[in-house]
């Protein structure tokens, strides 16, 4: 799994995206501080977090929920907003 983060402006143009964790065929460990270092860094308004199942099921996970949950609670301590979480499959 990877996963990516865009970060984007206030008028939701995109600024900048990386490959912040990339890990193994079914989990991939995800830092909200480096998250949250990374969208500072390019003085983003709002991020678009996305990261793939390589098994194809496009579910989120209860694992996905809670990094989505938490991630939005961080950024938001920093008024960053979190409009969209894509999970690709394949």
């Amino acid at each position: 799994e990877e996963f990516r983060v865009l970060y984007l402006n206030n008028q939701n143009q995109l600024i900048a995206g990386e490959t912040l964790f990339t890990g193994t065929i079914n989990r991939t460990e995800v830092h909200p501080r480096e998250v949250i270092k990374r969208a500072l860094y390019h003085n983003a308004a709002a991020v678009v977090l996305a990261h793939n199942h390589p098994s194809g099921e496009v579910t989120p996970s209860k694992a996905d929920r809670l990094i989505t949950e938490r991630l939005v609670q961080a950024l938001g301590l920093v008024d960053i907003r979190v409009p969209d979480h894509l999970i690709v499959g394949g």
